[in-house]
């Protein structure tokens, strides 16, 4: 799961687009497949928004949550084509983007009536 926070005023419009190139981001490092798109958008007040000086009103804070089991180098992938993708596309400066991966035990998710160390199922790899 994705969690993204901004000014309402610049993440609004462009949150289609911004969810459209996050998973482009996770399938390509990840190798998620297409319906596996969990993104929450969480769009603020600017006076409830307090981020570090030197950034702009575009700055954007990305949480990714996921199931351990990615090696560092698919990690820093990841994080890479974040910052890649929302600077060529939609023109946010890596300096107005944080990016936080959470990892969580296996046991630690529940989705579909069970926990993650039970699903058989997945679609996609976790170690990779």
């Amino acid at each position: 799961m994705i969690v993204i926070y901004g000014i309402k005023q610049n993440l609004n419009p462009i949150k289609a687009k911004m969810s459209d190139l996050i998973h482009r981001s996770m399938k390509e490092a990840l190798g998620l497949p297409d319906d596996k798109r969990a993104h929450r958008f969480i769009p603020l007040d600017k006076e409830d928004f307090y981020y570090p000086d030197g950034r702009s009103d575009a700055y954007t804070v990305i949480e990714v949550n996921m199931m351990q089991g990615r090696n560092e180098n698919t990690k820093k992938r990841l994080i890479k084509s974040l910052f890649l993708n929302l600077e060529q596309q939609l023109g946010i400066r890596p300096i107005d983007v944080e990016i936080t991966i959470k990892e969580q035990a296996a046991h630690c998710w529940g989705f579909r009536g069970m926990t993650g160390d039970e699903a058989q199922d997945l679609k996609y790899k976790v170690e990779v």
